[in-house]
């Protein structure tokens, strides 16, 4: 298929690492042009030329959590690339801890990092991107569905960022850009991507995943990349759970 994504210019946050650099590498492949943003200027830079032609991309550091980088990757995507189609949003990952045991100095730092700074992002890039199917995708996990042990402020904050997605895909519709959230399982680390370790994963949570394995980068930057497409003309609001089955509600 496809997925009509030649040309199209795309903002994708946390690009140097994790999933962010998983649908980087697919957005390059397909063709996009790219504003690739990642907090350590040097990790990025490193990466960059795996993911494509360094003529079809340009490099943008900064802070996500620091108000006004939203409005440079904007601004850098209109100065270099003459529009904007959409974005893949990272999250971040807040501090593994319980509800009871995090410190509100924890609570306040991941709200600035994995809340409000992707919402930034998110509604720069719903006010400027080109109307002709523009499209965003938040990258989050499936702890926005159901919670999980020792994730206390993920499982606090993940869902109130895709419910705003929500709200957001009711606001920007009329204007033809969509929003979507993907909701990742458990990541495979036997590719170059650093993340769980399949030995690592105890055979009872394996059990609970009916594929009976993680899931490979690519396998959820594909899934990410095709609603961020015009091939998903008509899915906005939706939150896509590639967990490998874990999840059992409809």
């Amino acid at each position: 298929m496809d997925l009509g994504l030649t040309d199209r210019v795309y903002i994708v946050s946390g690009a140097s690492t994790g999933l962010g650099l998983a649908c980087a590498r697919v957005l390059a492949d397909e063709g996009g042009l790219l504003v690739l943003h990642a907090a350590d200027e040097e990790e990025l830079a490193a990466v960059a030329p795996s993911i494509g032609d360094p003529g079809r991309m340009l490099l943008v550091p900064g802070d996500i959590s620091d108000p006004g980088t939203e409005t440079r990757l904007v601004a850098a995507a209109n100065a270099r690339f003459g529009r904007l189609d959409g974005a893949v949003i990272s999250c971040g990952a807040p501090p593994t801890s319980t509800v009871l045991e995090a410190a509100d100095g924890a609570w306040r730092e991941a709200f600035e990092s994995s809340l409000l700074g992707p919402l930034r992002l998110a509604r720069s890039v719903g006010k400027a991107a080109t109307g002709e199917g523009a499209s965003m995708v938040l990258l989050l996990s499936s702890t926005a569905r159901s919670p999980v042990m020792d994730a206390g402020v993920a499982n606090g904050l993940r869902p109130g960022l895709a419910m705003a997605a929500k709200a957001l895909a009711d606001e920007l519709g009329p204007r033809g850009v969509r929003i979507n959230n993907l909701l990742a399982g458990h990541v495979d680390a036997s590719s170059p991507l650093e993340f769980e370790d399949p030995a690592d994963l105890a055979t009872d949570l394996l059990d609970t995943i009916p594929l009976r394995r993680a899931g490979l980068p690519d396998e959820f930057a594909r899934a990410a990349v095709f609603l961020l497409s015009p091939a998903a003309s008509y899915i906005t609001g939706a939150s896509l759970l590639v967990d490998g089955g874990t999840d059992r509600s409809l």
